[in-house]
Order: C-alpha cells, then structure tokens, then sequence
C-alpha cells in the first residue's frame, strides 16, 4: 500500500491470480479499516498545502505522470494483460486512454474560471469562486484497472483535493504501478494514497462514515452503489457514481446491416464483454436480420479466445469463476426459454484453456423478455438479438430498463438519428458510433446507472465546491 508517501507491508497479504492460466503472479498487502484511516489522516493533512498550490504547479505534476505512463506504455500494457486478462492490444490501448486523462485536467486545472455576476443593487457585487472539496475517496473496478484510476485521480488532484483509493481485489498490480508513477511524477505525500484489501466491505465503512472523508467516488456494481450511497448519507457526502448499464444496439431498416454487424460485434466483444457500456440487446429491424446475422455470426465465429499475451488473442478470460457461472446460466435460461444458438454457448477448456476462465464468444437469437439476459447485465461474451418492426417500439423496448448509461444506433437517416438521440433515456449514445467516449467528453448516467459525469469539463467540476461572495462597495 502507499500510504503518506511511503510504500507500506503487512504480514497480511493475498495472492493475485491470472485469470488465463490460474497462476499466482504476485501478492499485495491486505488491509483493513486501520489502514484506510490512516491514509484518510494522511490526506487530511495534506489537503491544506495541496489545495493553496497553484493550478499550474498541479498541472505539471499531472504532465510528467502523463509522460511517464506513454513512456512506459508497453510493460504497463503486459502487466494488465497478465492480471486482468484482456488481450495485449487492448491492454496497450487502455494505457493510452488511461494517460489521456493525466493530460487532459493538467490542461484543465488551468481552466477553473470563476465568474462575476451583476447585482440589483448599483453597491453590491457577486462573485462566483469554485474551491476543492477536499479529501475524496476513490472506489475502483477491475475491468479497466488503469484507466478508471486516471479517470478519478487526475481531476481530483487537478482540483486541488487529495485522495484515498481502494483499488479492485482482483487487479491491485495495475494500482501499484499507477502509484508508483505518480511518486515518480513529484505527487507529495498524503496526496495521493492507495489502500489494497481482499475484503472492500472495511474499507468502504470507513470511506462513509469518517467525517474528513469530502466526496466519494465509484465505478462498479448498481447494488454496491447504492449500499456506499445509503451508508453516506448521513454525512450528505458528495457522490459520484458510475455503475451497471444494460445497453441497447438499435439496427434500423435504413442502415447497411453489414456495417452495423461489423460495428456491433466489436463493442459486444470488447474486454470479452466486461465492460459497462458493452451492448446487451442488440435490436434489428426484421427485414434486415437474415443479412445482420449473417455478418454478425461469421466475424464472432473468426474471435479467437486465449491467453492475452498471444497474438491474434481477441477473446480474453472473465474475472473469476463466478462470473463464468452467471454468463452460462443466461445463455442456458435463454435457449429453455426459446432462443436460438447460433455460436458458442459453453465454456471452453480445450487447447490450454481448462485452467482459465473462458466462455465460448456466443450469439443469441429470438432473445425475448421473459429471459434473464432480456433483463440482467450480462458482463460476458454473449450476444442477445432481438428483431423489431416499429421505430417506437424499439425506443419503448431500448429504454425498458432500469439502467441508463449507453446506447447505440444506426441509421443513415438524420431525422431519425435525432430523434432516438433525444428520446433515448441513456447517457451515452452513439450514433454510427461504437467509441463515443473520450477524456474530453462526459461520461455518465442516467437512472441507476449513476450520479454525476467523468471526463470533460464536468469531470473536474465533480471534485470543487461553489462559493459567492458577496460584496458591498
């Protein structure tokens, strides 16, 4: 752990597994409640001296972290390959988007503007001044275990707050090597501090209920979300959030299915479907499914799952065996309920898999409302597709959740584009767009997928509290 600027051991420890092969690679220290207060008192102590800091020294510490993390891309890259699982290639791509975040609220630290407001009274003037809220605890994921880091840190300390985190039990190499980048970058004790832990439940008590402890932040489960939410509320503590998603893939008639099957089956398969804004109905009207599918199939069917580090690897493990459990127990209520199985569908062992945790890439078709997959976030490799005759009908169908984070759709009619855009209750949409996500764009959303927004100029304004002055002249 990385606590006041030293690197703490504990005779506790757990061990960190590779998800392809099994293996033990590592073991970190485990902490517990004492730990996490001590890194909240040591943040606390920190955030007076951190805080008057101009925003142009805090930009350059968050430079040359930036610079240090595109410097040291690939071992970076291969280090969350082995730990997390995902292949090289989308390791490497994850480093880049993770620094993007180091650059883009340096930039932005430099652009908190305050503001005059025009008064009534010819003697009074108003102004507006946007101060840190302070100490914020941070509460990350394993699926993206370097970028979700950066996406929390960097506008924190940008703002001039300092900073607790309780890195994923599955991934806390990423987290050590993230801080182990900022010490170098010049980030002060207490400034920032990391706390690893096999049982988060200590950690996240104290992170809602000592009074120092400013904003909270998380990414991970709805119910998880909710649980931080309702154990801080009676402090009022600052939130933010991004949790499940459930998204929407919507094929319209006017759209070319082949490209849109191409499209499609990318941001499925991507982080073999771990991530919260991966596609979990895929709505394509009627007319158009027989050559959607096709397309779709043939491009799944060329997927190779593997160890990471292999080239040519596009599907990489899940997490743990748990999650293995949930993927096929959808796959298998489906096909009970009468879905179609056009790939996949089982766990895969052969060829050297059997020690990791792999499911067969696998797509679904006829997927109805009764099954589990219709409702639940799948968090694995299985695609659901669901035909549709009717514009209404699919925004209705699209927004019959209880999750709001991303959406998708195709079509090369603008009308239409914007009217989806608008009537969609989702976060994020991409229109003819699988990435719509950026460090310059906010990212968020909607329902009980979230509070609040990362990234963008609203990513910093997470982290500051706004204060008048009034003045009598």
């Amino acid at each position: 752990m990385y606590i006041n600027g030293e690197w703490i051991e504990k005779s506790e420890t757990f061990g960190v597994v590779n998800p392809a092969t099994g293996e033990e690679i590592g073991r970190v220290a485990d902490g517990g409640a004492p730990d996490a207060v001590a890194a909240i008192t040591a943040a606390h102590e920190a955030v007076a001296a951190w805080s008057q800091t101009t925003a142009y020294e805090r930009a350059a510490v968050l430079y040359r972290a930036h610079q240090l993390m595109v410097e040291r891309k690939q071992e970076l890259a291969e280090l969350m390959t082995m730990e997390q699982g995902k292949p090289l290639k989308a390791s490497l791509f994850e480093v880049g988007y993770g620094a993007s975040f180091l650059l883009w609220f340096a930039e932005e630290a430099k652009r908190v503007y305050g503001e005059m407001i025009p008064s009534a009274r010819a003697n009074q003037r108003f102004m507006v001044l946007h101060q840190p809220v302070g100490v914020v605890a941070a509460i990350t994921p394993w699926n993206y275990p370097m970028s979700m880091l950066t996406r929390k840190i960097a506008p924190a300390l940008a703002a001039g707050c300092t900073i607790v985190l309780k890195a994923a039990e599955a991934t806390p190499l990423c987290a050590i090597a993230i801080f182990k980048l900022l010490e170098e970058a010049g980030v002060p004790a207490g400034v920032a501090n990391l706390i690893t832990a096999l049982d988060p439940v200590p950690i996240g008590r104290v992170f809602c209920t000592d009074e120092r402890v400013k904003k909270i932040t998380f990414t991970g489960s709805t119910a998880v979300g909710k649980k931080l939410a309702q154990d801080a509320a009676p402090q009022l503590k600052r939130m933010s959030m991004e949790l499940g998603g459930h998204a929407p893939f919507i094929v319209f008639d006017d759209a070319d299915p082949v490209h849109a099957a191409k499209g499609a089956s990318l941001v499925k398969f991507l982080n073999t479907g771990q991530a919260c804004i991966s596609p979990n109905r895929i709505f394509v009207h009627r007319s158009i499914m027989d050559a959607f599918v096709k397309t779709f199939v043939e491009r799944v069917g060329r997927m190779r799952a593997g160890n990471g580090m292999e080239k040519g690897v596009a599907i990489g493990p899940l997490v743990n065996e748990a999650a293995v459990q949930k993927v096929d127990a959808q796959v298998q209520d489906a096909l009970a309920k009468g879905a179609t199985l056009h790939s996949g569908g089982m766990r895969l062992t052969e060829d050297g898999l059997a020690a990791g945790h792999f499911y067969a890439p696998t797509v679904l078709g006829d997927v109805t409302p009764e099954m589990l997959i219709y409702r639940e976030e799948t968090f694995g490799p299985v695609a659901a597709i669901i035909p549709f005759d009717d514009e209404d009908d699919v925004v209705a169908m699209a927004n019959d959740t209880q999750y709001g984070l991303a959406a998708y759709v195709y079509t090369n009619n603008l009308s239409r584009a914007m009217r989806t855009f608008e009537q969609l209750n989702f976060g994020i949409i991409g229109i003819n767009d699988i990435n719509p996500t950026s460090a310059a764009a906010p990212f968020g959303g909607m329902k009980e997928s979230g509070i609040g927004r990362e990234g963008a100029r609203e990513g910093i304004m997470e982290y500051l509290e706004t204060k008048l002055g009034g003045f009598v002249i």
